[in-house]
């Protein structure tokens, strides 16, 4: 459920359909020497996140599965995994395979923190995750040192200028570079249907013959390809947070984009209504609006020192704004302080924590490679490099589309400009016929999958499959969770009992 830029993505087409004979070779076999050894988990590494240990009951391992699935008998990497085993009472159903989204998001440290939120599920289930090759303690790629992270968030990402544009544009090529240079042997590996393989060999690990899964945000690609390419296997699943599969790089950004000024007009106008204590003093939701435009122009043109001496410019305000629409009940109250203690009394140090959690960076300046991730999957999936002058000529369009965000969302485009490694298509393949239905929820008021991704993953899946259940209500990023008692009683009904809602089925 990670915000970096704007992407979505996967893996079909004519090329990948001729090696899906070898990509399939040996998946969901796991020897018996291979099988995971669980022991008390760790404190997660600093690429995960870190943190403490998550206690009792926990339990982590390492999987080992092929780097390149057309070769499994060559080199392997180290999946890591975590689980909590069921807690009773009732009879278990098997484990529940959780991924958070991103790409780039560390299921190993993220789940113990929704343990709480699947207490239920845990009942019956094993609950279980993982860290995605390329992630936190599976094989990550490494970029930049947290110092060289520094200064490439200090360049501007907004660039008004034809030299600014020179310098973002060098700055994004350094980085790809530095990726190559550390991590090169795994670029290749990093696509969606390599992880699918790899979900595929966790689900034999745990010992299910069918995967049980939730995926979220990214994590609905991640499921929607799985059940592409193993559609007989697929066991009760839900997509929460739905990527459109039909769009491609550029299409899904300018709809992501879309979907996050839709969340700014939300914040907005809750904020003038009272529904939250906000201390931005507006009586509209366009001048509330306003003040977060004009505090990222002053930013832009002059950025602020916080008392440790770091700077908070333009881009990293952006990010920490868009960072808090994924959480109406906390990151709305929490954006509404950072302003306000910024253009009250102007002060920064909120709003350059709220920057931070954006970017993964903790208070010893050590990064999680959730953004180093985020690229290397979404570039070999369906990245397309975009030049200087597509980017200029595409900017009117986003910039009408949002006049805060607009322009940071038409520069990331250059994202794959650089990559070493090209997109394997333009966009997701989801078809699953022969697969048992798989719910697929949509949040109205979603920032970064727009609802209309919910509707098209159901259709795309196949009849029969797809099931659509919406939250018309929603506001944040996905749906479990998140105080619907609606989606989150359908969605446990579904995974504890096997009842499938009704097509179409609306939670208020």
């Amino acid at each position: 459920m990670t915000h970096r830029k704007a992407r979505r993505t996967v893996v079909r087409g004519a090329a990948v359909a001729a090696a899906t004979s070898l990509l399939l070779a040996g998946a969901g076999t796991v020897r018996a020497a291979d099988r995971p050894l669980w022991s008390p988990c760790p404190p997660p590494t600093a690429a995960q996140g870190g943190g403490e240990a998550p206690g009792v009951g926990w339990e982590c391992a390492t999987l080992p599965v092929p780097l390149d699935y057309a070769r499994p008998g060559g080199r392997k990497i180290g999946i890591a995994l975590i689980r909590h085993a069921a807690t009773g009472p009732g009879r278990r159903i098997g484990s529940l395979i959780y991924n958070f989204g991103g790409p780039g998001g560390s299921g190993v440290a993220t789940l113990p923190g929704f343990g709480p939120s699947f207490a239920a599920l845990n009942t019956r289930y094993d609950l279980v995750s993982f860290d995605p090759r390329g992630v936190g303690g599976s094989a990550p790629v490494s970029c930049f040192t947290g110092p060289e992270t520094d200064a490439y968030n200090q360049v501007d990402s907004t660039p008004d200028t034809p030299a600014e544009a020179e310098q973002f544009m060098d700055v994004t090529q350094a980085f790809a570079a530095a990726c190559e240079k550390n991590s090169g042997a795994l670029l290749p590996h990093l696509t969606t249907t390599n992880v699918a393989q790899d979900l595929d060999r966790v689900r034999a690990a745990v010992g299910d013959a069918k995967l049980n899964y939730y995926g979220f945000s990214y994590g609905t690609e991640l499921g929607g390809t799985y059940a592409h390419l193993f559609p007989k296997k697929v066991g009760r699943a839900v997509l929460d947070g739905v990527m459109n599969p039909d769009q491609n790089y550029t299409e899904s950004a300018l709809y992501q984009l879309k979907g996050f000024q839709l969340a700014l007009d939300n914040f907005a106008k809750a904020c003038v209504a009272g529904s939250y204590v906000c201390p931005i003093q507006r009586s509209t939701p366009a001048q509330v609006e306003e003040v977060l435009t004009d505090l990222v122009a002053g930013l832009d043109r002059r950025p602020a020192r916080t008392a440790d001496g770091r700077m908070l410019n333009d881009s990293l305000a952006l990010s920490a704004i868009a960072h808090t629409l994924y959480s109406a009940s906390s990151g709305w109250p929490s954006l509404a302080r950072a302003v306000a203690s910024y253009t009250n009394r102007n002060d920064p140090a909120a709003l350059m924590t709220l920057a931070d959690a954006a970017t993964g960076r903790d208070a010893e300046g050590h990064y999680d490679n959730g953004t180093n991730i985020f690229s290397a999957t979404s570039c070999a999936d369906y990245g397309v490099p975009q030049t200087t002058e597509q980017i200029e000529r595409q900017r009117p369009a986003y910039r009408k589309a949002s006049p805060l965000f607009g322009e940071q969302f038409a520069w990331a485009l250059n994202q794959c400009t650089y990559w070493p490694v090209k997109g394997a298509t333009d966009h997701m393949e989801v078809s699953a016929k022969g697969a048992p239905p798989i719910l697929v929820i949509g949040n109205a008021g979603d920032p970064a999958t727009p609802y209309g991704g919910a509707e098209v993953m159901a259709r795309r899946l196949g009849h029969g499959v797809g099931v659509l259940v919406s939250w018309k209500g929603g506001q944040g990023h996905c749906s479990y969770g998140k105080g619907s008692a609606c989606i989150d009683g359908k969605a446990d009904d579904y995974l504890l009992n096997g009842k499938v809602p009704a097509y179409g089925t609306n939670c208020p």
